[in-house]
């Protein structure tokens, strides 16, 4: 009897040892496990932010969300602070999650997540929010400008945090602009600006502002200016046939630009007015000649003009005869000069040629003698016996 009572005792003992040690490690391991985690958010202004802290391992302690001024937002799944744009996503022992809806530059900073054991366990979760820049503003250019006029451009865009980066185009192609940068409030004023010494080519030429920013992914704000130079005419006359001849309908085009671009061209010939009326008709830039025939011969002045300047071009007519182009046939002259070109240089070659040979057969001779003479002088040598 006495043994058995020992063998309960002894093994009652061995029980109670692996109960204390089994509930040693489970404390053990839920005291380490025991501890809020979160997470860092960043996100748009406008937009919602969620607030998620969890703990792997609770014994029906509450958790608390609070804000960077340290005020209570929820206590478990109980509001603390009256803001309608705060909610609950989820309350349980192992994890709270609240969204703050409409996030502004204001919201950012420090959130604290506190696990109420003894004593107090916390964890930090940094909420960053990106601020959007406003559309892009160009300013410097309310006007057409004169060719050879100094303009500014200047882009600004405001509300960006951080800073926005702003880039210019013409047309096209990049242009380097100085950029300058302005903190107001929370976020940012951005401003580039570009300098130019505007010309003809610039007229018609789109010069965009694009503001790239982490906020706006890969759709950058753009806006674009199209600059309006004026500028002197320029002016060039174009004729309707290579060779005029006589009987011919025959058309000079007056092509002139400017901006303004010019109303009205003048025709002029030989430095007065247009002979015949009749058969040299004025429509619009155009000069038309009826039945081409030698009176026509002189030069033809078109002149443009805007409140810039005027400028002008002039073309030398000359009426062919048909039947002496055909009787004529080639330019005998020109086929007679090229072939006395070409005879000129022949001669000039072969007299080079001819000089070269001689002379080399000059220094073959000579050195066949200086041979003969050396062979004999060896020759003439005695022979020595030993």
């Amino acid at each position: 009897m006495m043994l058995k009572q020992h063998l309960l005792f002894v093994l009652c003992s061995v029980c109670g040892t692996v109960v204390k040690e089994a509930a040693t490690k489970n404390k053990a391991k839920g005291s380490q496990s025991q501890f809020p985690v979160t997470q860092n958010v960043t996100v748009v202004e406008g937009s919602t932010a969620n607030m998620t802290c969890r703990v792997d391992y609770n014994d029906n302690t509450s958790l608390q969300w609070s804000n960077p001024a340290q005020q209570t937002l929820f206590f478990g799944d109980k509001k603390a602070l009256r803001d309608n744009r705060i909610e609950l996503v989820r309350a349980s022992w192992k994890e709270l999650t609240i969204s703050i809806s409409e996030v502004t530059l204001s919201d950012e900073g420090q959130y604290t997540c506190s696990l109420f054991t003894m004593p107090i366990k916390t964890s930090k979760a940094f909420l960053t929010v990106l601020g959007v820049p406003e559309k892009p503003e160009i300013t410097g250019f309310t006007r057409p400008a004169v060719e050879g006029e100094d303009v500014t451009l200047t882009c600004i865009t405001s509300g960006s945090k951080p800073a926005a980066d702003i880039r210019w185009f013409r047309n096209d192609k990049e242009v380097q602009g100085v950029k300058e940068v302005n903190a107001t409030g929370r976020s940012f004023t951005v401003r580039s600006t570009i300098h130019l010494k505007v010309a003809q080519k610039d007229d018609g030429a789109a010069y965009t502002c694009s503001v790239e920013h982490i906020a706006l992914n890969s759709t950058p704000h753009q806006v674009t200016e199209v600059l309006e130079v004026y500028y002197a005419p320029q002016v060039e006359i174009v004729p309707s046939l290579i060779v005029p001849q006589e009987g011919q309908y025959f058309k000079l085009e007056c092509t002139s630009k400017g901006n303004p671009l010019p109303d009205r061209v003048l025709w002029t010939k030989d430095g007065g007015v247009l002979p015949d009326v009749e058969r040299m008709i004025v429509e619009g830039r155009e000069l038309i000649i009826t039945n081409l025939n030698k009176t026509d011969n002189g030069t033809y002045r078109c002149e443009a003009r805007n409140h810039l300047g005027t400028n002008s071009d002039e073309y030398a007519l000359f009426v062919y005869d048909p039947n002496a182009l055909t009787q004529h046939g080639p330019d005998h002259a020109l086929i007679g000069g090229v072939v006395a070109v070409v005879v000129f240089i022949t001669l000039c070659f072969i007299i080079v040629l001819g000089r070269y040979l001689a002379r080399h057969k000059d220094i073959t001779r000579e050195r066949q003698e200086m041979w003969f003479i050396s062979s004999r002088k060896t020759l003439a040598l005695p022979i020595i016996t030993l």
